[in-house]
């Protein structure tokens, strides 16, 4: 189990994530790559899909309602609006931040090449970052959510239904009306062209015992506002006179006792929220119940927000310990039971607290329109354990070019260093006689070869930064040392290494392989989403109604880590930002406010935001039950 939070605050603007980079020269160079993909026969990728009968997924794997297999005869879009014009339409699944970010990014000027479907069982976007604010109150519900249609405008269709089903050999997809919305199932077929698949993750319960029925998720708007509920809840119980025997010190303590499982941004952010709306709202409407509350965060390392830069994770502890939080570190949760939670230490300790609420802030899994879609392509091009495996302009394997993955459901496939390790160290270690990198050099290697190996770039913009030889778990730092033996000794007491250390062939090829081997996929978090919606839009307009001659009209998406923060409560945020290092305090916490306001996805919310921080101010928060 890795406790780490679904989600994180990220740096990012609305058109500067675009990873392309087209110069004033793109034209030109678009119509010149288009007449050779016209001139030559570009080889497409035979399809291998067998011709599976027409199934849906079962309550057994929680897919669907399980009636699609008995009903194939459902009507399809184009019985009852046709495309008109030749068009080619392009399905997008979700209204999460990839999906609406390449909405948004959509050019007016395509509609006369695409028709755009929408199609999400939610009819509006939320701002995520948010929902830590929302479950305390800071923020409402409404000032964090946007209408999809007003996002879609005049672009395309939007339809309120969920995907059951997904046919890459018919090119078709399966969709209903969500059954919750208190009417008949309606269900209904949408052939695509092209299918952009935006659904997210799903929470990652880890098949720990008592996770799924006894904790509350946090990846909703309908998740915060249950918290937020819940909390009022356990504040009203316990107000409840001391004579009934529900309400013996020993509950109230239970009642009051709030854990949060999960040290990374959302975890963190929840904890500081509900601390705040504790010591500045409750203190004074539950005065006799405020010295039984205890706030707790269990996480598996040995600090928080893992992710930044280890000064943030060592500022949050401080911060966390002067306002009374709990940190529960080196423990994982064990099984969780009614207003329980067992926990485990590093030493094998169990130990059981009790809670009134408990939040589950931790790791994600796959969408089960994901697995549907790879059980559906050809064997041996899916075998992701938590998304679907995409190439470098973020088309799915095995899908003929038509279908598109984007944030927590896409993983682009990328190549291992070490495969030209020598190749890369030769090119560098030929202007010293005695062979060796110095570790100016490795960064300036490392940047370089970022151009084909992504997963190198992160690695060579912290080499220099503050405290960044101990990030990756220290890699680089550890190769240092063990290549220069006679320097260990002061480069562990000064926590760096001297500019003119250097590493052999061998050394080098070991770091590159500790490296590869902790290849993963792009954090799960709103900029990589944001990012890659934007390129896609772009990559559309640039191919000019050509995804055949991708690759030639657009270049691969590239991902620009602008930063990460996260707030830790009493106005105050956290920031690690590339190439300048940690930022800590108030500053960062009215950086963090303002960025969080600036970014919402249109005017109506910056202002609905920025009214809600200045109501909690002079006012306070609103801890009404309703």
């Amino acid at each position: 189990m890795a406790a780490v939070a679904p989600s994180a605050t990220a740096l990012n603007s609305s058109r500067a994530g675009v990873a392309l980079r087209a110069s004033s020269a793109r034209p030109s160079v678009a119509r010149a790559a288009r007449l050779q993909c016209r001139a030559t026969a570009v080889p497409t990728e035979k399809s291998t899909l067998p011709p599976p009968p027409f199934q849906a997924p079962t309550n057994g794997n929680g897919n669907g309602n399980g009636k699609a297999q008995q009903q194939p005869g459902w009507p399809s879009l184009d019985e009852t609006a046709p495309k008109g014009g030749g068009k080619k339409r392009i399905v997008v699944l979700g209204t999460g931040w990839a999906s609406m970010s390449f909405v948004k990014a959509f050019d007016e000027s395509m509609k006369d090449k695409y028709e755009l479907v929408l199609l999400s069982p939610r009819n509006y976007f939320v701002y995520t970052p948010l929902l830590p604010a929302m479950c305390a109150g800071t923020v409402e519900e409404r000032s964090i959510v946007e209408p999809v249609r007003a996002v879609l405008g005049s672009k395309g269709k939007f339809f309120e239904a969920k995907c059951t089903d997904i046919m890459p050999e018919e090119k078709t997809i399966v969709a209903c009306f969500p059954e919750d919305a208190g009417f008949p199932e309606a269900c209904f077929k949408i052939p695509y062209d092209y299918l952009v698949l935006g659904v997210g993750s799903i929470n990652n319960t880890f098949n720990i015992q008592g996770v799924q029925e006894h904790t509350m998720f946090f990846k909703t708007v309908e998740d915060a506002a249950r918290l937020r509920l819940r909390i009022s809840e356990c504040f009203e119980r316990a107000a409840l006179p001391q004579t009934t025997p529900e309400t013996t010190p020993e509950e109230r303590k239970k009642l009051l006792s709030f854990v949060i499982v999960g040290g990374g941004p959302t975890g963190v952010e929840v904890a500081a929220e509900l601390h705040d709306l504790i010591t500045e709202d409750l203190v004074k409407l539950y005065p006799d119940q405020i010295q039984d509350v205890s706030v707790r965060v269990i996480e598996l390392m040995d600090h928080v927000l893992s992710m930044y830069d280890r000064a943030i994770g060592q500022y949050t502890a401080e911060r966390f310990a002067r306002s009374g939080i709990n940190l529960v570190l080196n423990s994982r949760v064990k099984a969780v039971q009614d207003g329980t939670v067992t926990v485990v230490d590093k030493e094998g300790n169990e130990s059981e607290i009790p809670f009134g609420a408990c939040v589950w802030a931790t790791g994600v899994a796959m969408h089960p329109v994901v697995r549907i879609l790879q059980e559906k392509l050809p064997a041996g091009t899916q075998n992701h354990f938590r998304s679907a495996v995409t190439d470098e302009h973020l088309r799915v394997r095995g899908s003929n070019g038509t279908i598109f993955a984007l944030g927590d459901a896409a993983t682009i496939e990328q190549a291992k260093a070490v495969e030209k390790a020598t190749q890369l160290f030769d090119k560098y270690a030929q202007t010293h006689p005695d062979g060796r990198l110095t570790l100016p050099e490795l960064q300036q290697l490392m940047a370089e070869a970022s151009q084909e190996f992504p997963h190198l770039r992160e690695h060579a913009t912290f080499l220099d930064g503050k405290l960044g030889m101990q990030r990756f778990g220290g890699l680089a730092f550890k190769a240092f040392q063990e290549a220069n033996k006679d320097k260990a000794a002061i480069y562990r007491e000064v926590g760096v290494v001297d500019p003119t250390s250097t590493l052999n062939h061998d050394q080098f090829v070991s770091l590159i392989n500790g490296i590869d081997a902790g290849l993963r996929a792009l954090p799960a978090t709103a900029q990589v989403a944001r990012q890659q919606g934007e390129f896609l839009a772009e990559a559309f307009r640039l191919a000019d109604g050509r995804l055949d001659c991708l690759d030639e009209l657009a270049p691969p998406f590239q991902y620009f880590h602008k930063g990460s923060m996260a707030y830790v409560g009493g106005d105050r945020a956290v920031m690690d930002v590339p190439k300048v290092g940690p930022l800590m305090g108030i500053t960062a916490g009215l950086v963090w406010r303002g960025f969080e306001t600036w970014s919402q996805i249109s005017f109506r919310n910056q202002i609905l935001v920025a009214n809600d921080w200045a109501r909690t101010k002079i006012f306070g928060r609103d801890t009404s039950r309703v």
